[in-house]
């Protein structure tokens, strides 16, 4: 393959979640067999270079030590799985996670990987996500941290984060298409036979499964900002005015690629939003409305009514998961 190979490390360890370490690594296996260049270098590393246990039960061969692991890196991953509060609690794993993350362009974690990145202080001051069971426990040890249960996977600066197990699929797609652009990524997708593909902003915990994201540049554009920007002014004129197009071409676009109008559109994503957080939070209606960018929880309430035929409280009762022990 021309050029360097792109060097991603996996970090793994006892009791890791045997997809947490797969995804990642089949995902960017696939695309290098449909033509990524350059190409993907895949390497597992544990702490002391012996094999892993996953917590199925399987054991993965590990390919070099951690502290064999030196010069610059293009990826480097961290598992998730049981074992993850043992591995935030080893001072050698954290040690060489700082030095390698100095020396990596992008760093990233699957599922509760993200304790070890918070416990190593890489999530300090940054929003990230992570499995929906443990979001709660994170945000409450590591308070320096914006823990957003919601999204499938969160990008802050260089740093990713993953929420429950196959989202890391869907979050090294996305480094798929940052590295080699859309069409590789929907390439892989296809022989991977998954989601072409979900979006980060979508929820981990979701009953309203979208479809591809839309081909059409600044449509896509401005759906996965309408996704990350609720909270915001978000009516037809102002998304226009952010597109550089007119009211009228915006309201075309849409229509021709989304089957709907800008404020339809708009509406039916706080709609669904406001869902996904009275289903895995127990946030208050107030601060839902406002997060989603109602006005009020009345209009909060009007929209439920029209989407879904029961008021938001009602939903709750019925939806809300708790927290595993």
């Amino acid at each position: 393959m021309p050029g360097s190979p792109r060097r991603v490390v996996i970090i793994g360890y006892p009791d890791a979640e045997l997809l947490d370490i797969a995804c990642p690594a089949d995902v960017l296996h696939a695309a290098n067999r449909l033509g990524a260049r350059p190409g993907y270098e895949i390497c597992l590393a544990t702490v002391d270079g012996r094999d892993v246990e996953a917590s199925c039960g399987l054991t993965l061969r590990a390919q070099s030590r951690l502290d064999q692991v030196t010069g610059e890196l293009d990826t480097l991953i961290v598992s998730g799985g049981f074992g993850h509060e043992d591995a935030a609690g080893d001072a050698r794993i954290l040690g060489h996670l700082r030095r390698l993350s100095r020396h990596s362009r992008r760093i990233a974690s699957v599922c509760t990987g993200s304790t070890v990145l918070a416990a190593a202080g890489l999530l300090n001051g940054r929003r990230a996500t992570t499995h929906w069971g443990y979001a709660n426990r994170l945000a409450e040890r590591f308070p320096q941290v914006t823990v957003d249960p919601v999204p499938l996977y969160v990008r802050h600066g260089n740093v990713y984060t993953s929420a429950g197990v196959t989202s890391g699929l869907d979050l090294t797609l996305s480094f798929v298409e940052e590295d080699n652009g859309p069409s590789l990524a929907r390439e892989t997708a296809r022989a991977l036979v998954t989601y072409l593909q979900r979006p980060g902003n979508q929820a981990q915990v979701s009953m309203f499964l979208s479809g591809p994201p839309p081909e059409h540049r600044q449509v896509r554009d401005l759906t996965a900002y309408i996704g990350e920007h609720l909270a915001e002014d978000l009516g037809t004129v102002a998304l226009a005015q952010r597109a550089g197009i007119s009211a009228r071409q915006l309201a075309r676009l849409f229509d021709a690629h989304l089957g709907t109008s800008p404020s339809r559109y708009v509406r039916t994503v706080r709609t669904e939003q406001a869902a996904r957080l009275l289903s895995c939070t127990e946030l208050p209606l107030t601060a839902i409305a406002r997060r989603c960018g109602f006005g009020s929880t009345e209009t909060l309430r009007q929209a439920f009514l029209d989407h879904f035929d029961t008021p938001p409280s009602a939903y709750r009762r019925v939806h809300l998961r708790q927290s595993p022990a």
